[in-house]
């Protein structure tokens, strides 16, 4: 019980920041200050997994105690089985729900709750590179669908015999980070390409980079820095596309990073998703820092600050896929590519958290 009482000290004092917290956030000053409010409430949700993971750890400690002294006094054998069956369930339970409220404890990345922006182009390859960079932006959007999450594709280049060059598409949905944030990478391809007459398996990539989208709260961005150009959309849209200057390049002249939209025929909402990306970028010249830091403490690498380590295979002619950074190899590729991916994901969210909780050294 020791142990158990250890634990339980450990949350007493966020029980009592739960119940000011949720205090704070019913204060209209503190609704009034936006920055604060949001912060707070997401505060409120974090503590109130922990306080529930308390009070379900709590009652499973004295469902045991209750089992084992209506035991002694029980002499009825059916009751005695149904008190057996109850206590060993709470003994089951209470080790899982150490782990989870340890995990709990664990400061999460701060972005996982986030959005996302993200980046697929083909790589070392040529045209079979962006033929693979296709077949990706294929799986990520039925993985996308599956999840209930929608997406919209910012902006795109077409690679010559099909696929794309580039494509970068806005992710929206719950927790969309904390899920995609393992894809970012280099991943490559063995298969005999459809540009190969000779039937040879080729070696090609395609690289893949999950940005958490900045909210207006976690970068400032001057619009007196950045330089605006029009042009005229290219690709599939129809005519209004390809003859209005609809399309917008911002150009963020500290950083000197560039971005553009073209999926909107209004050149507004050209204007807005633009901003949108930059503000993300920028944000993540900084997030980079944090990321990097993380990757020197980890071994296992898995949310690498590092975008071009190669991260997984998918190899066609034995329809395997081998994630590297977990050493995990399934044998489902038509399924994978089709947006069959949970389960690598949730393999690697495994690895991650035995990492998290090694650090933390709970």
């Amino acid at each position: 019980m020791a142990d158990n009482n250890s634990l339980l000290d450990k949350l007493e004092g966020l029980v009592s920041r739960f119940e000011e917290v949720s205090t704070l956030i019913t204060d209209p000053s503190v609704i009034a200050d936006q920055k604060r409010y949001v912060k707070l409430t997401k505060e409120y949700k974090d503590l109130g997994k922990i306080v529930d993971a308390r009070r379900e750890y709590i009652g499973c400690l004295q469902n045991v105690e209750d089992a084992k002294e209506m035991l002694q006094a029980e002499s009825d054998p059916d009751t005695k089985d149904m008190l057996r069956e109850e206590l060993a369930a709470s003994e089951k339970r209470i080790p899982e729900l150490e782990e989870e409220i340890k995990l709990l404890l664990v400061p999460a990345d701060p972005e996982d709750d986030k959005n996302v922006i993200m980046e697929i182009r083909g790589g070392t390859g040529g045209d079979e590179a962006a033929l693979f960079a296709g077949d990706l932006f294929r799986m990520y959007t039925k993985y996308i669908e599956s999840k209930g999450w929608r997406y919209e594709v910012t902006s795109f280049s077409e690679g010559v015999v099909g696929g794309y060059k580039e494509v970068i598409l806005k992710v929206t949905g719950d927790s969309v980070y904390g899920t995609l944030k393992y894809e970012s990478g280099v991943h490559r391809v063995q298969r005999v390409p459809q540009t190969e007459t000779q039937g040879r398996v080729h070696t090609s990539a395609a690289s893949v980079a999950v940005l958490p989208e900045a909210d207006e709260f976690d970068v400032e961005v001057s619009w007196n820095d950045i330089r605006k150009d029009i042009f005229c959309a290219s690709g599939p849209g129809g005519q209004s596309v390809n003859t209005t200057y609809s399309a917008i390049r911002l150009t963020h002249i500290p950083t000197g990073i560039v971005v553009q939209c073209q999926d909107q025929k209004s050149q507004i909402k050209n204007t807005e998703k633009a901003f949108e990306e930059l503000r993300t970028r920028i944000f993540n010249l900084e997030y980079q820092k944090y990321l990097d830091e993380i990757a020197s403490k980890r071994k296992t690498m898995v949310s690498t600050g590092d975008r071009s380590a190669k991260i997984r295979t998918y190899n066609y002619p034995q329809g395997r896929i081998t994630d590297h950074r977990i050493n995990y190899t399934i044998y489902n590729l038509s399924a994978f590519m089709d947006g069959d991916i949970q389960d690598v994901i949730d393999q690697l969210i495994v690895a991650e958290n035995a990492e998290r909780l090694k650090e933390s050294e709970l």
